[in-house]
């Protein structure tokens, strides 16, 4: 009976790496269609008798704003270029804020935020974090910044059924992805950790200073060389 119950695990274990490495392989050429968060926001509406439809307009990198790009690696993820997946300095810096008592800040980087969102469910839990760090590692390796950051523009909420930039873009500003100002990339970045509570254009003064405070910052992002 032990060494069944081993064997199922075994080739459990099995599947799910050869699973896992299979997706990651194929999204690194294909757009990601879905992800467990649209599923888990559209399950929602239903549970509440709201019709609204999700909006999802996946563009390949180059016809996303570079001012985008360069507002979110300065909002999210400053060190984005630089990592391997993981920046200690914040996860270190936000383990001391929490044990101070402080506002709680999570120290996710952009990559590890793309494999959260693409591949796993939301919520805290060990589990969780540890898939979530697998998954970074993988996309690391397998995919590289450039992809990563094609990935991260297209799948994440961008406001309340909003996900990726040009849906973004199209719902906040009525334009292109491509044609974004700084103001207005900055405006999508600063409503990231809430973007179904704040808004990106006629914003709160808190997400105006935001804004202004991004703007300042994409100066020091430099050129993007993925």
């Amino acid at each position: 009976m032990k060494n069944k119950i081993v064997q199922f695990l075994r080739k459990v274990v099995l599947w799910f790496f050869g699973i896992s490495l299979g997706l990651v392989i194929l999204f690194k050429f294909v757009p990601v269609p879905y992800t467990p968060l649209m599923l888990t926001r559209s399950i929602e509406n239903k549970l509440a008798g709201n019709d609204m439809v999700c909006s999802h307009d996946w563009v390949p990198i180059d016809h996303i704003s570079k001012n985008l790009q360069k507002a979110v690696i300065a909002s999210e993820d400053g060190r984005f270029l630089t990592h391997h997946g993981f920046d200690f300095e914040a996860i270190q810096k936000a383990m001391e804020n929490n044990e101070q008592g402080k506002k709680l800040k999570g120290g996710s980087t952009i990559s590890q935020q793309t494999a959260k969102n693409v591949f796993l469910w939301q919520g805290r839990s060990y589990l969780r974090k540890g898939l979530e760090a697998y998954f970074t590692v993988l996309i690391e390796l397998i995919w590289g910044k450039e992809r990563i950051m094609e990935v991260y523009l297209n799948s994440i909420e961008m406001g309340d059924g909003v996900y990726g930039a040009q849906a973004a873009c199209e719902y906040w500003y009525r334009k292109d992805a491509t044609s974004l100002t700084k103001i207005q990339a900055a405006g999508i970045a600063a409503i990231l950790p809430n973007p179904r509570k704040y808004k990106a254009t006629n914003s709160s003064a808190y997400i105006n200073r935001r804004k202004n405070r991004i703007v300042k910052h994409m100066g020091y992002v430099g050129k993007l060389e993925y």
